[in-house]
């Protein structure tokens, strides 16, 4: 049978919403900005929910660069206002039916997940809002650590959903219990690496008898 969970915790991109394209494209415009029109969205995808130091650092930018291209980056993005960003399918239908409470762990900001969370009609299902502020990010499980730290809750009662190694990552090192997403943009082979304790192939998983 399907185990309940008290908590829920959800990464944004890759597991609530598909909002690849806004992303690598705000990543390319700062990357052409800097001289570089060689980078594919198939390249950046693979990046999505890691911080954009690790990337710009493996495009061999200078360090000192960086914080300005992450600065212009923010900037872009938040421009585009996810005009080609979308909710999965069974996201909506998924988050009122599951229970339990529901938080955010995502590399983004808190605010800018707060907003686009409004902005699709989904921060209603949510208790709490967590974004990355001011602290290391995933794989960094401090996101996770600070969502329960806000629910009182403890890790051997939150299930985390991602679509990213780093998620999985995170999850283990917080000690709450991995569901891998298939649909996203995570590579299933790297994900697997983690040993998650679920697989879904679309969110509405979360609510049948058994995880497949």
């Amino acid at each position: 049978m399907i185990p309940r969970f008290p908590v829920y915790l959800f990464d944004i991109d890759g597991t609530l919403l598909d909002s690849a394209r806004d992303i690598c494209g705000a990543i390319q415009d700062v990357l052409l900005a800097s001289g570089r029109d060689d980078v594919s969205q198939a390249f950046l995808r693979r990046y999505i929910g890691r911080h954009l130091l690790d990337l710009f650092l493996d495009l061999e930018f200078k360090r000192e660069s960086i914080d300005q291209m992450i600065a212009d980056y923010r900037r872009i993005y938040l421009l585009r206002q996810h005009s080609l960003t979308s909710v999965y399918p069974g996201v909506a239908e998924a988050l009122p039916r599951l229970g339990g409470r529901k938080s955010t762990a995502t590399t983004k900001g808190t605010p800018t997940t707060r907003a686009v969370l409004e902005q699709f009609g989904l921060i209603g299902h949510f208790d709490h809002v967590q974004g990355t502020d001011g602290f290391p990010a995933k794989p960094e499980p401090d996101v996770i650590l600070k969502s329960l730290e806000i629910l009182g809750a403890q890790p051997e009662e939150c299930l985390l959903v991602g679509d990213a190694p780093a998620d999985m990552e995170a999850g283990r090192r917080a000690g709450v219990r991995i569901c891998a997403v298939r649909y996203g943009y995570g590579d299933p082979s790297e994900l697997a690496r983690w040993n998650p304790d679920f697989w879904i192939d679309d969110p509405r998983d979360l609510l049948s008898e058994s995880f497949v």
